[in-house]
């Protein structure tokens, strides 16, 4: 069968992210089928894409959704609309049906598929695509392929969430046309070193959509992956792993790996600032690694007992040391209103986020409600949703003790002419910033500009 699938997503915002699910789809099924892999951001934008559609003549075509809107309690998007128009575009040159996946479309599978109109979903990881272009090339019957929904046949909970073995199986191709955009584009190519997360935050929905077992891959598979990626011309790596410190020891051979490999080129990962060996951070950099993202969330224990992290403020104070030690760029990144927060709380986690050294703080605020979280349980108990409540368009938990406002007015006061903190996704100002510095040559997140 000839497929194709696409990348809708627009959000550039701090920087475009590669759209790496669609290269495991393609690994999936390229032994059986004939791909291609179209994105809105590559030349051409939506028209390409139609021209594209019409000069190959798709059997199927597969529409991955990452976010269904910004998360953002402060300038909420929704995505969806311009999804929509998309798919509505495409109806009008093709009878090709559409499937819908990725992890903003697996939160909410159901609901997702009628408001966009498409005859298919796939809840879940993407790599079951080959089981159900199987049984379409047969003619046979879908309903017991696991994750697949009709807007007819809405599928449980329970057979969603089935995952797939260890053995991933990627295909980067150098010369698809959307991989020249994101090397324009601050040359920021990504990769994973494992599915799943272990960690029992009350807000994740990783655990929901990769499962709460960690499939590690292999290191040497992975420094495999990433040399390359460079020699297709990546100028930074990003590893998008939940946290690449979940596995300790793991994360430590891909390092070791890498360095081993030859890799040159720098790269970062999400770190939970839990306690690490004191030997961690310098492993890292000696392979390479130049930037690391710590997902802090809250500067204050009550509030990271709350959102129930493996770390205290003690933890993180001494992993972003560590990390300067061992020369690497740190950026901390808080997520502010969890249940309990309050003017006190908010001030400690403030006043502890002033007195990092050397640092880039990202502060976002609202916690968005998902399906199948914990704060989702939480909120229901609350009375502030419903059991069967829709939860498609945002909806973001009421703390109660602080209101929003509240809670950006004391950022933006203690904030004051700090350059190195951001508030939200940074604005207009910011995405100009970044453009300039793209524009420049510079490459990889940029953030470390703002370090201070």
């Amino acid at each position: 069968m000839k497929v194709l699938l696409i990348s809708p997503n627009t959000e550039t915002r701090p920087y475009p992210v590669y759209p790496l699910g669609l290269d495991y789809v393609a690994g999936a099924i390229e032994n059986r089928h004939r791909v291609w892999i179209a994105d809105v951001n590559q030349p051409g934008g939506t028209a390409g894409i139609l021209e594209k559609i019409k000069s190959i003549g798709p059997d199927i075509i597969g529409l991955s959704i990452r976010n269904i809107d910004n998360t953002d309690i402060t300038d909420p998007q929704s995505y969806l609309k311009c999804f929509r128009d998309l798919i509505s575009r495409i109806r009008t040159i093709t009878r090709a049906p559409v499937i819908l996946g990725g992890s903003g479309f697996s939160m909410f599978p159901e609901e997702t598929i009628r408001y966009l109109n498409a005859d298919y979903g796939l809840a879940g990881e993407g790599q079951r695509l080959a089981v159900f272009l199987d049984v379409l090339e047969k003619k046979g019957p879908v309903e017991n392929i696991a994750g697949l929904i009709t807007p007819s046949l809405p599928q449980c909970p329970e057979k969603r969430c089935q995952f797939m073995p260890e053995d991933f199986s990627r295909s980067f191709v150098p010369d698809r046309p959307h991989v020249d955009f994101y090397l324009r584009r601050g040359g920021m190519l990504n990769l994973q070193t494992k599915r799943g997360c272990c960690f029992k935050c009350i807000y994740c929905t990783y655990p929901r959509i990769e499962g709460t077992r960690l499939r590690l891959f292999d290191p040497d598979d992975v420094a495999r992956e990433a040399k390359g990626l460079q020699e297709a011309g990546a100028a930074f790596l990003f590893i998008t792993d939940s946290a690449f410190n979940a596995d300790v020891k793991h994360s430590m051979a891909v390092a070791r790996a890498f360095k081993n490999a030859g890799l040159s080129i720098p790269w970062g990962a999400y770190i939970a600032p839990a306690r690490l060996p004191e030997s961690y951070f310098e492993v890292l950099a000696k392979a390479g690694m130049s930037h690391v993202e710590f997902g802090t969330d809250a500067f204050c224990d009550t509030i990271l007992s709350q959102y129930q992290k493996p770390f205290n403020c003690a933890d993180i104070f001494k992993a972003h040391r560590m990390a300067l030690d061992a020369g690497i760029h740190a950026a901390h990144f808080f997520l502010l209103g969890a249940p309990g927060e309050s003017a006190q709380t908010l001030e400690a986690t403030l006043n502890n986020a002033a007195a990092l050294e050397k640092s880039a703080c990202f502060f976002f605020t609202g916690i968005r409600i998902y399906p199948g979280t914990k704060i989702r349980s939480m909120a229901i108990d609350a009375g502030q949703v419903s059991k069967d409540q829709d939860l498609l368009q945002p909806v973001f938990y009421k703390p109660g003790r602080i209101s929003t406002s509240d809670i950006q007015a004391m950022v933006i006061e203690k904030s004051g002419n700090r350059i190195n903190w951001i508030i939200g996704g940074g604005g207009d100002q910011s995405a100009q910033i970044i453009d300039r510095l793209h524009a420049r040559g510079h490459s990889g997140p940029l953030w470390e500009h703002l370090v201070r």
